[in-house]
């Protein structure tokens, strides 16, 4: 078997970084080996504090955008205005998007003189299908050779609901955020096959919220997901009569993703976690306490160490934070080491979930190892 199946990551996932000019609207191109076509967009100005995260996927219209066609990382309310108030990707290009000017709460996408990224997954070019493995039908796209699907569905209420992932194996990551109706719309994450998870119980944690593992027999209700299901509760945050909610499967495919966890060790020459690949990105969140979750990219800092360090927070509206003095990350060609001993991303016998993606496999397909660094 082939080390891996896919020797240019670029195809499935890219981070651009580019400075705004405030044009409305303004097509923006990757920079990859490969043209991508995102089928979700994570944005965020990473010059202003205060500004919000964004994020969109192509499974609801991009043409005409509504309240309902983009969310915010770091906020549990429903769907923010994009047209008026933050800013917004008006459409998937080819090899981009097209970024529209916001409002009067900060720009998410094109901010004139500020600085930006966009982290974009391809998936299935926007082309959806109706799944019924479950008892609630989800409208899904899926990529199998990179471990993703994105679906959205109309919740029911009912405390035995079920819903089809599309994914064609047990998640190694699952989150699901509502986009319209009432209630309150965390962005509820699991991770069944994670240890310190266990795919038999509602333990969750919150993209949009510094809280350590929680359990809650609403979310999950203690039923394993499957190779082709969800189980859902009554939790208003996943299942709420009439309400809409969109969600992201992910499992680790070898030399392009991993979804892990590694224990920290509370010292400056903190773990290595070896991934296979060089990372293009790394998320990070501490299970066992109140902290942050982090993000690493290799677009915005191709070494992410010493002073070059910058790190995002994904469950905050902060600005980019540079220096050594924040966090501490070393991207190498096999995995990632941290070198700080800041308890969100390695105190002392803390356990901690990531999820990486890369920039090049350690070993391609036809057994070439790539550089050291």
């Amino acid at each position: 078997m082939a080390y891996t199946t896919i020797d240019d990551p670029s195809a499935y996932f890219q981070a651009l970084t580019y400075t705004g000019n405030g044009s409305n609207p303004r097509n923006l191109t990757n920079t990859g080996n490969s043209d991508l076509h995102p089928d979700w967009i994570w944005g965020k100005n990473r010059t202003d504090a205060g500004s919000d995260h964004a994020s969109q996927i192509s499974n609801l219209s991009m043409n005409a955008p509504t309240a309902s066609t983009q969310v915010s990382p770091d906020d549990s309310s429903n769907a923010n205005s994009p047209a008026t108030t933050y800013g917004y990707c008006s459409a998937f290009l080819t090899d981009g998007f097209t970024a529209a000017a916001g409002g009067t709460n900060g720009d998410v996408y094109n901010a004139n003189n500020k600085e930006h990224v966009a982290w974009q997954w391809k998936v299935n070019g926007g082309s959806v299908s109706n799944n019924t493995d479950g008892n609630i039908t989800t409208s899904v796209q899926t990529n199998s050779t990179a471990g993703v699907s994105i679906g959205t569905y109309t919740g029911n209420g009912s405390s035995g609901a079920t819903i089809g992932h599309g994914l064609g194996a047990i998640p190694d990551f699952f989150m699901i955020k509502g986009y319209s109706g009432s209630g309150t719309k965390y962005w509820v994450v699991g991770a069944p096959n994670h240890p310190n998870f266990g795919n038999n119980s509602s333990k969750h944690v919150f993209l949009d919220g510094t809280q350590p593992i929680m359990n809650n027999t609403t979310v999950w209700r203690n039923v394993a997901f499957s190779t082709t299901t969800v189980p859902m509760g009554s939790h208003q945050a996943i299942n709420h009569s009439n309400s809409n909610y969109m969600f992201y499967a992910f499992k680790s495919i070898q030399g392009y993703s991993k979804i892990g966890h590694y224990v920290g060790n509370g010292n400056s020459n903190g773990p290595f976690v070896y991934t296979g690949f060089k990372p293009a990105f790394v998320l990070i969140k501490n299970l066992d306490a109140t902290q942050v979750w982090i993000m690493y990219d290799g677009a915005r800092k191709p070494v992410n160490r010493d002073d070059n360090v910058a790190s995002i927070y994904a469950s905050e509206t902060s600005a980019e934070y540079t220096g050594a003095s924040y966090h501490n990350l070393d991207i190498l060609s096999n995995g990632f080491k941290i070198r700080l001993t800041d308890a969100s991303q390695n105190g002392s016998g803390v356990d901690y979930l990531y999820m990486a993606f890369a920039h090049n496999p350690f070993v391609t397909s036809t057994g070439v190892p790539t550089t050291a660094r």
